[in-house]
């Protein structure tokens, strides 16, 4: 079977994080910081063999094209993958001749994601959307609205939603007899790491947020989520703690209380996302195969509106439903 060739656009730390585990690359020139950005630390950690990759890779795919508004870093990373890659001129010919397309996106907001994943969903190319899917709720809808018109599969995920080691955690709810309300600690000051703590909650406690809290003084500082009557999700919600102090290797903590005690997580950190990379790459590979999009449009978008209602919240210093947000 052909390789699914993926043309890739921005090539920042998560572009090189991805790619890397999708296609064949030098492992010298990823360690150079100047050129791997730092990816080589988290998947080469047997440092009697620099060469020997230590996290689980996806076959299948071949990185074709990549680009960037700075074309040297587009070049770095064509230089990485043995200068296969053709470097464009525009993000619009990134979609061109290739099966799917790569919104990369590792420390931004999102703004601009409705603007540069359209040329491929035009074009019914699949297209994986780093998060933030977006930054405001709407054009998460618009993204959906457009990928549905053109019968085109989108998919975003954060590596938080899908790691292992919290699907493994969300299964030992029983031992205090259900969770009745969450912790989370991590995500910092920017929106992709909110983003994360946002997905963290989803994966651990489930979706379907109903409304939200938010304050502190800096923005999206500690968020509440409310389920309403759900009574399979936590009765008196999740606080996500975003801006509570730094944390090892980016490591992220949530705790589960119920009736019969708490439990917490170890660290879920930079040794722990590679497989949560995989397992979005796995995702991806299905979303390829069947051509529709292998998670609901539903939790990617209640993703970013949970962002777009705390805002609001804080701002208005009340209760915020989502609803409010996903108007149409």
């Amino acid at each position: 079977m052909p390789p699914i060739r993926v043309g890739v656009i921005r090539c920042d730390l998560h572009a090189l994080y991805y790619a890397a585990l999708m296609d064949q690359h030098d492992p010298d020139l990823l360690w150079r910081p100047e050129l791997g950005l730092g990816g080589h630390f988290y998947f080469y950690t047997c440092y009697a063999d620099p060469r020997k990759i230590t996290v689980p890779t996806v076959s299948g795919f071949r990185i074709a094209k990549v680009w960037d508004e700075n074309r040297q870093l587009a070049e770095n990373m064509s230089t990485i993958f043995y200068g296969r890659p053709q470097v464009c001129d525009t993000f619009e010919e990134v979609s061109d001749d290739v099966d799917m397309v790569y919104v990369a996106d590792c420390n931004g907001d999102g703004s601009d994601h409705l603007k540069l994943a359209t040329p491929g969903i035009r074009k019914r190319v699949p297209t994986f959307v780093d998060k933030p899917f977006a930054c405001e709720a709407k054009d998460a809808l618009a993204i959906v609205d457009m990928a549905k018109k053109r019968r085109t599969p989108v998919l975003s995920l954060s590596i938080l939603r899908t790691v292992p080691q919290l699907t493994q955690f969300a299964r030992r709810f029983d031992e205090v007899g259900g969770a009745q309300f969450g912790v989370i600690k991590g995500g910092g000051p920017t929106l992709a790491g909110q983003i994360h703590a946002i997905s963290m909650a989803q994966h651990v406690f489930g979706n379907g947020v109903e409304s939200v809290e938010c304050m502190g003084q800096q923005p999206l500082a500690y968020i509440h989520l409310n389920y309403g009557e759900r009574k399979d999700r936590p009765s008196a919600g999740v606080v996500l703690n975003c801006w509570s102090g730094p944390t090892p290797h980016c490591a992220f903590f949530v705790s589960a209380y119920g009736p019969g005690g708490v439990i917490h997580s170890p660290p879920v950190g930079d040794f722990e996302f590679p497989w949560g990379a995989a397992k979005n790459l796995e995702i991806t590979k299905e979303m390829m195969r069947t051509r529709k999009p292998p998670v609901p449009y539903d939790d990617m978008i209640e993703n970013v509106a949970v962002a777009t209602a705390a805002r609001k919240a804080q701002k208005l210093g009340r209760t915020v439903k989502l609803s409010e947000v996903l108007k149409r």
